[in-house]
Formats: structure tokens, sequence, C-alpha cells
């Protein structure tokens, strides 16, 4: 499990699924930073991480201080899934 922020929006909500430097990731929760102030554009802090990790971000059995940081531009991820689906 690791934090993502992506500068720009790529169109994705919680449960979207995105590949980014080869690694395909399900994005847990995202917090939508800058549109009213901040940075030029928004930017999306996602934790993400693989299936398996899902019940841990569920739980809350992570320190979200101690995760793992990747910055990416919005241009630079393949979206594969830009939100959960709920018709299951």
């Amino acid at each position: 499990m690791k934090q993502l922020i992506i500068y720009g929006d790529p169109g994705i909500r919680a449960g979207a699924i995105v590949e980014y430097d080869d690694e395909e990731v399900v994005c847990f929760g995202i917090n939508r930073n800058g549109e009213w102030n901040g940075p030029e554009e928004v930017q999306l802090w996602c934790t993400v991480g693989d299936d398996s990790e899902y019940e841990d971000y569920e739980k809350r059995n992570y320190i979200p201080h101690f995760l793992e940081v990747d910055h990416v531009d919005a241009e630079d991820v393949d979206v594969v899934r830009p939100k959960a689906d709920l018709s299951i």
C-alpha cells in the first residue's frame, strides 16, 4: 500500500484501477486538494495498493504517514477502470 499523488485529474474516483510506471493498482480512497486555493491544478491524493491490501485499508491496519509516496502527472496515468463497479 502507498500514497499516489496525481497532479491533475485523470477522471477517477474511489475504486478506480490505474496503471503508472508499469504497475497496476486499485485506488482505495481519494482526497481531492486544490479546488479553492493552493496549487494551480487540482491534486488527487490516492491511497493505492493491490486487491489483497484492501482489507488492511478498510480496517485501518496501516499508518498513513509512513506509506511510501509516488508522484505522477495525470497524463502519465492510464485509467483501466475509472471508478468502483457497484453492479456486482
